[in-house]
């Protein structure tokens, strides 16, 4: 999505400060015992505990910590009993709003989540009022400066990617789920530097969100993602890479 590239180094340095004080330290941990409950303790057998292991890896999370929450959900600790919940709305400007939560009471992670989105200028919706207009997507974006975009985009596509897109500072590749790691992969043995990799939920077009709009709706998805149950916060927002700097900073 447009700005995409922005909003993802802003969100990857929040992380790193959140991780000081460590509050997403939790988050990782609730994610580390749910993918190892549903999926084993295997990171190569459990593509979910793969990408919450890179989680945990990128906020320089305690070996300690990340082997408790594998065998919390694998039956050698405390069982746990969270459930994953995906909540739907719409952010000031129109935006579409979906709200990825693990939670272990359905009654009050919903309490919060539309209590901060009314209380934010949003609203909560039914369940696929907005779902439509997402779709599953790993992206993988690398600094312009420090390759030319034929030859990545030989290396990418030859990887199995799906598109190269150019954004302001950044590339950003696109890939399928299955193929993300594939190209992943191929670009770390080329000895190309990731600035950041995720799999997400990419939107398929974006509205464009101006003025107070652009930093109510930024305040309220910061507000979202600091819920303790909220794993994951996506919309398809388009707002410019200044307003995105000012609110990140």
């Amino acid at each position: 999505m447009a700005g995409h590239s922005k909003w993802a180094n802003i969100k990857h340095r929040k992380a790193a400060q959140d991780a000081k004080k460590g509050k997403i330290f939790t988050k990782i941990a609730r994610e580390l015992t749910v993918a190892a409950k549903m999926g084993g303790s295997d990171p190569e057998m459990n593509p979910r505990l793969r990408v919450a292991l890179e989680k945990a890896k990128a906020a320089n999370m305690p070996k300690e910590n990340v082997e408790r929450a594998i065998k919390k959900g694998t039956g050698e600790g405390n069982e746990a009993n969270y459930e994953d919940v995906i909540y739907e709305g719409y952010g000031p400007g129109g935006v579409a709003i979906m709200v990825q939560a693990l939670t272990d009471n359905k009654n009050r992670t919903v309490a919060e989540v539309r209590s901060t989105l009314t209380k934010k200028g949003g609203s909560l919706g039914e369940a696929g009022c907005v779902s439509w207009l997402f779709e599953k997507k790993g992206i993988i974006g690398i600094k312009k400066d420090i390759i030319d975009e034929d030859t990545l985009m030989d290396i990418v596509l030859e990887a199995g990617a799906e598109d190269l897109k150019v954004e302001n500072e950044n590339y950003e590749v696109v890939t399928e789920p299955s193929e993300y790691y594939n190209v992943k992969k191929a670009l770390e043995e080329k000895g190309i530097a990731i600035e950041y990799a995720e799999l997400t939920m990419r939107p398929k077009n974006t509205v464009k969100v101006e003025g107070e709009d652009a930093k109510k709706l930024l305040a309220l998805i910061e507000a979202l993602e600091d819920l303790d149950d909220v794993q994951e916060v996506y919309a398809n927002f388009d707002i410019e890479d200044k307003v995105m700097e000012e609110m990140g900073a």
